[in-house]
C-alpha cells in the first residue's frame, strides 16, 4: 500500500478500541466481554502491522512521518494524527501489552462482578492512550489525558473497597490539577501563536517570558502525572490498591503517555524556552526520585505497594534525559542532534524494557493476591513451592529493572551510562549504580523470603485459604518477564526505530 494510504489506517488505532467499549457495554455478558477484548487486541495487532509497513526509512536513513488530517481539515484549523519512530515505538508497546493484559484480565475478572465495568473502562483507556500517542495538537491533547485520566481513575477504584477509593480520589484530584495546568499553557500558547500544531507551534515558538510561562505549567501539569519525586504522593496508593491489571498497565503505559508529552514539548515544540538550568533541575528531581523510590520500596511490607515505588525509582531514570541534552560549549550542531539522538535511544529502551518488566511483576503479584488473599511480604516464606512461575516471573523481571545482563535493563542502563560518561556527566553514573544496587536488595529480599527460607519444613502443606490459579494468568507474566530477555539480544530494533523527526 502506498506510504499516503497507509496513513488512513491511523484513525482506526483510535476507533477500534472505542468500539471494543461501546460493544463492551452493549453486550454485557461474561463470553461475550471476553471475546470482544480479545478480538479487540487481535485487530489492534493487525491495523499496527498494516501502519508500520508504512512507516519506512528513505535512502538517507531519516524516518517518514505518517501524517493524518480528519475530514480533510488541515492545520490550524483541523485535528491531525502524526505517526514517526518515537510515536510507532510506543504504539507498537501498547498494543503488545494491552493484549497479553487482555488475555490475563479475562482469567482474573472471570468469576468478578467488577468484569461487567471493566472491560469498557479498559478500552476506553486503551482508545486514550492511543490517540495521545498519535495526536498533532496540543488541546487534542488535553481531551485525550482527560479520557486517559477519567478511564484511570474508575479502574483504579473498581474494587469499591475504601482504600482503592480514597486512592482514586486522590488519583483524581492530582489528575485534575495536571489538566489545569497544561489547559492554562494551551491558552497561552494559542493567544500568542495562533495555532495548536504540534509542527506550526515548533516552527513560530520564540523564548519570552510567555513561552517560559507556559513550558513551565505544561511541565508542573505533566511532571505531576508522571509522578515525579516530590509529586509522586498519589503513586504508590492508586497503583498498590488497583486491580493486577490495572496497576500493570497504569505502570507500564499511562505514565509513560505524560514523560512521552514532555519529551516532545522538551525536545521538539518548545525547545526555544529550554534553559540548560531547568534541564538540569529535572536531572536532579530524576536522581531524587531513583534514592527515595528505591529506599521507599526497601522499606515497604506489601509486595504490591513495594512494586509501585519501584515504579517511582524506575520513573526517575526516564528523567535523566533531560540533563544529558544540555548543550556544551564549543560542540557543533552535527554534534548535538547525535547527543539528542542517543540520550533519546537509550531512554526509549529504557521505556520499553520497564513496561514489559513491570507489568511481569505485578501479574506476578496480582497472582499471589488471587492464591492467598493477601501480599503481605513478610508471609510470603517458602512461596515458591506453590507458586514457581509467578516467582520465576518476578525474579527475571527484577533482574531487569536491577539492570542484570542480558535483560533489556541492561541495555537500557548501559545506554545511559555511555551518554553520562560522553557528556561527562559522572555524578549520574554514581546515582543510576546506586539505584541499581538498591533495587536489588527491594528485589532480593522478597525472591529470600520466597525461595530460601520457607517457614517450616519442606513437606509443609499448602497454605491456609490458597487457590490455585489459572495457568494462563502465570504464564503471561512470564511471557512479558521472558520479552525483557529478549529485548536484550535486540536492542537494534528499538535503537533505529526511535526517532523526533521525520524526513521529507
Amino acid at each position: 500500500m502506498p506510504l499516503t494510504d497507509m496513513s488512513t489506517l491511523l484513525p482506526l488505532l483510535v476507533a477500534i478500541p472505542l468500539v471494543g467499549a461501546i460493544v463492551s457495554v452493549l453486550l454485557n455478558t461474561k463470553y461475550a466481554q471476553v471475546l470482544t477484548g480479545l478480538l479487540t487486541a487481535m485487530s489492534l495487532l493487525l491495523v499496527i502491522g498494516f501502519v508500520l509497513g508504512g512507516l519506512s526509512f528513505n535512502g538517507a536513513g531519516d524516518t517518514i512521518t505518517l501524517r493524518y488530517s480528519l475530514a480533510g481539515w488541515v492545520a490550524p484549523l483541523g485535528i491531525a494524527l502524526s505517526l514517526d519512530g518515537f510515536s510507532a515505538l510506543l504504539i507498537t508497546l501498547t498494543i503488545f501489552l494491552v493484549a497479553v493484559l487482555t488475555l490475563y484480565s479475562a482469567f482474573y475478572f472471570s468469576a468478578s462482578p467488577a468484569r461487567v465495568r471493566f472491560w469498557p473502562l479498559w478500552w476506553l483507556l486503551v482508545a486514550g492512550i492511543n490517540a495521545l500517542f498519535l495526536s498533532a495538537d496540543i488541546f487534542n491533547i488535553y481531551v485525550t489525558l482527560e479520557i486517559i485520566g477519567l478511564a484511570a481513575v474508575a479502574l483504579v477504584a473498581l474494587s469499591g473497597n475504601k482504600e482503592s477509593l480514597t486512592a482514586a480520589l486522590r488519583y483524581l484530584l492530582v489528575g485534575l490539577l495536571g489538566s489545569l495546568c497544561y489547559l492554562l499553557a494551551v491558552a497561552l500558547l494559542y493567544h500568542a501563536y495562533g495555532t495548536l500544531d504540534f509542527v506550526q507551534l515548533a516552527e513560530r515558538v520564540e523564548s519570552n517570558p510567555l513561552s517560559w510561562a507556559a513550558l513551565a505549567l505544561i511541565t508542573v501539569g505533566l511532571v505531576l502525572k508522571t509522578a515525579l519525586v516530590p509529586l509522586h504522593f498519589w503513586l504508590p496508593y492508586a497503583h498498590g490498591s488497583a486491580p493486577a491489571p490495572v496497576s500493570a498497565i497504569l505502570s507500564a503505559l499511562v505514565v509513560k503517555a505524560s514523560f512521552y508529552l514532555l519529551v516532545r514539548f522538551w525536545m521538539e515544540i518548545l525547545t526555544p524556552a529550554v534553559t540548560n538550568d531547568a534541564l538540569m533541575l529535572l536531572g536532579v528531581f530524576g536522581g531524587l526520585a531513583i534514592l527515595w523510590g528505591c529506599v521507599q520500596a526497601l522499606r515497604a511490607k506489601r509486595l504490591k505497594l513495594m512494586v509501585a515505588y519501584s515504579t517511582v525509582a524506575q520513573i526517575g531514570y526516564l528523567f535523566l534525559l533531560f540533563p544529558l541534552l544540555m548543550s556544551t560549549d564549543g560542540a557543533s550542531a552535527s554534534q548535538l542532534a547525535a547527543q539528542h539522538q542517543s540520550a533519546l535511544a537509550a531512554v526509549s529502551y529504557f521505556i520499553v524494557a520497564h513496561a514489559c518488566a513491570k507489568a511481569a511483576m505485578f501479574i506476578a503479584a496480582g497472582n499471589i493476591i488471587h492464591s492467598l488473599g493477601h501480599d503481605d511480604i513478610a508471609r510470603l516464606q517458602g512461596m515458591a513451592k506453590y507458586m514457581p512461575l509467578s516467582l520465576f516471573t518476578f525474579a527475571i523481571a527484577g533482574g531487569s529493572l536491577i539492570g542484570l545482563p542480558p535483560s533489556a535493563g541492561f541495555i537500557a542502563k548501559w545506554l545511559l551510562l555511555n551518554v553520562a560518561i560522553d557528556t561527562q556527566q559522572w555524578w549520574w553514573v554514581v546515582i543510576i549504580l546506586t539505584g541499581g544496587l538498591l533495587a536489588a536488595l527491594a528485589i532480593f529480599r522478597v525472591l529470600d523470603l520466597a525461595f530460601i527460607k520457607p517457614e517450616h519444613a519442606c513437606e509443609q502443606s499448602a497454605p491456609d485459604n490458597w487457590q490455585k490459579v489459572p495457568v494462563a494468568m502465570p504464564v503471561s507474566g512470564l511471557a512479558l518477564a521472558l520479552c525483557t530477555m529478549a529485548l536484550g539480544f535486540n536492542a537494534d530494533l528499538i535503537i533505529d526505530l526511535v526517532s523526533l523527526g521525520g524526513g521529507e
